[in-house]
């Protein structure tokens, strides 16, 4: 909170520190306009009311006249980034959205199993002997699935939730590298739709796994059926 002080000139008007602290700010909701108004008001009075005998300092009249110009480019400045975001948000939309129907892959940490299997791949950062593939339910269950020698890269994996006996829910996944690290997961599905969060943000709907972040998709794969005939 702006602090106000009681220095005044001979005519009983407030010095140009005062005068400053009430136009310098916005917080109150007062349009620029009106800032611009109030201070060219008192920038006058202060002016005409100054002590012939002990006038102002110039230089601090152009403080005052380059605090307003600063605070009202900065106002312009957080319009325009606003506008700006809101083209980009867009723009990301339309594009993701011409993706729905298509296979993407996304870092994930949880999988939703139906009947279906489910594929995608362990981001190894180096050669591992033995890697296993963590699958946790609701009620605490660990399901483990080895895989493997495989060395850096993509290390790929298929879960099929009938020959694993694993009931359809909600499921934790992880995977753990035989140097004790545990590597990134990545499930290939189908991205389902795209929509605008209440908070401005966009979020995308994949199969098997629910609402994820875009940051989250690693990958454009293209339809499943035209990679299957390729």
């Amino acid at each position: 909170m702006a602090t106000t002080t009681n220095a005044t000139n001979a005519f009983g008007f407030p010095t140009s520190n005062a005068s400053s602290d009430a136009v310098a700010g916005n917080g109150t909701g007062v349009a620029t306009s009106d800032n611009k108004d109030m201070f060219t008001k008192l920038l006058v009075a202060q002016i005409r009311n100054q002590d012939p005998l002990a006038p102002s300092d110039p230089s601090q009249f152009v403080n005052q006249l380059s605090q307003l110009s600063q605070t009202e480019a900065l106002e312009n400045l957080a319009k325009t980034t606003s506008a700006s975001a809101s083209v980009l948000q867009s723009i990301q939309v339309l594009a993701m959205g011409a993706q729905v129907g298509n296979d993407v892959s996304v870092e994930t940490s949880r999988v939703r199993l139906g009947g279906d299997k489910i594929s995608g791949t362990i981001q190894l950062s180096g050669s591992s002997t033995a890697t296993s593939l963590v699958l946790l339910d609701a009620g605490g269950r660990e399901t483990r699935i080895s895989l493997p020698s495989h060395g850096a890269g993509a290390l790929p994996f298929t879960i099929d939730p009938a020959t694993l006996g694993l009931a359809p829910g909600n499921y934790s996944i992880k995977a753990e590298a035989s140097d004790g690290s545990k590597p990134a997961v990545e499930v290939t599905a189908r991205l389902e739709s795209v929509r605008m969060a209440a908070t401005g943000g966009v979020v995308l709907q994949v199969a098997g796994i629910g609402e994820v972040d875009p940051f989250a998709v690693t990958g454009f794969n293209g339809k499943a059926n035209a990679l299957a005939a390729n």
